[in-house]
């Protein structure tokens, strides 16, 4: 049984309040600075704060010593782990050294493939998958273990999170993957960013027909769109992603300097859309080197000032 104490993200949570996340992408240089920068700027607008692990496949600073950095701001960090990288030794030990420093959330990935990335002919691990990386965790937190059966005397503390892509293909095992994710350990949901409302609306009702929103926190992903040239791409070049022509058309409709504002009021539509949609229990902004752009949308879509853990307002 976990007797360990909750991360603030579980607790508001647990309390019943939509949740807000985001996520800071670490440079590509020892600077850890620009970390700081970026949380910064969205700290007083979210619950937790996702640090990337080397997203696409390119070299960065480690998302550990950026979760570091966050957690000596006083913020709450969430690690995003692939098993891309690290074989099982690697992906306990990290484990630990993020308990070790009070960092209690993790996302479990399996990570994009290296040919994608800057180093396309590394050696790939995928040692384990992400659904086997949230079994690990759940098992070395709740019952002290590691997969080599050595007991700890100390178990890190994790809320386990996962991603869930509602767009992918082939679209008919979308929830039965989620489903298993679930019955590995997962606790909460962070979503691939959605456009495609109908469709995510869909895979939601699939959701609620299994009683899965009933067992695991789905955050909503959003992607504020900065232009049409944005939408453009991700439309065509962005495997998993689904965009419609509507979007595109409304972003192309209006004047090159204004597309951004539109964008952004897009992205508040949608969540006060998703609002209503029964099991949607928060909000995973990701504002793509545009954090600064985070509080605006937080605010305009009525999810400021955030709940502290005595149930009020901060």
């Amino acid at each position: 049984m976990n007797t360990t104490t909750p991360s603030k993200l579980e607790k508001i949570l647990a309390e019943g309040h939509l949740a807000v996340t985001s996520e800071c992408g670490p440079p590509r240089s020892t600077d850890l600075d620009i970390v700081a920068e970026k949380a910064e700027l969205i700290k007083d607008h979210v619950d937790a704060i996702n640090i990337t692990d080397n997203q696409t496949s390119v070299v960065r600073l480690c998302s550990l010593a950026s979760c570091i950095r966050i957690k000596q701001m006083g913020l709450e960090p969430v690690l995003q782990m692939v098993t891309r990288d690290r074989n099982r030794i690697a992906i306990q030990s990290d484990i630990l050294g993020a308990a070790s420093f009070g960092i209690n959330n993790i996302l479990c990935l399996t990570g994009d493939h290296q040919q994608f990335g800057d180093h396309p002919s590394a050696a790939n691990v995928f040692d384990l998958d992400s659904t086997q990386l949230i079994q690990t965790v759940k098992l070395m937190r709740d019952e002290g273990k590691l997969l080599g059966g050595f007991e700890m005397k100390k178990r890190p503390e994790m809320f386990i999170g996962a991603a869930a892509n509602p767009f992918a293909d082939p679209y008919e095992i979308r929830v039965s993957r989620l489903a298993k994710k679930v019955a590995a350990g997962c606790q909460f949901i962070q979503t691939q960013c959605i456009y495609n409302m109908e469709k995510f609306k869909d895979w939601m009702k699939r959701i609620r027909d299994r009683g899965l929103h009933e067992k695991v926190a789905i955050l909503a992903g959003l992607t504020p769109m900065k232009n049409v040239g944005m939408a453009r791409y991700m439309k065509n070049r962005v495997p998993g992603i689904d965009v419609p022509d509507d979007i595109v058309e409304r972003l192309a409709a209006v004047p090159k300097e204004k597309q951004a504002d539109e964008g952004i009021k897009i992205c508040i539509e949608q969540i006060e859309e998703l609002k209503e949609e029964e099991g949607i229990k928060g909000f995973h902004i990701m504002a793509i080197e545009w954090e600064e752009k985070v509080p605006e949308i937080v605010e305009r879509a009525g999810l400021y000032p955030r709940p502290n853990l005595n149930g009020s307002q901060n």
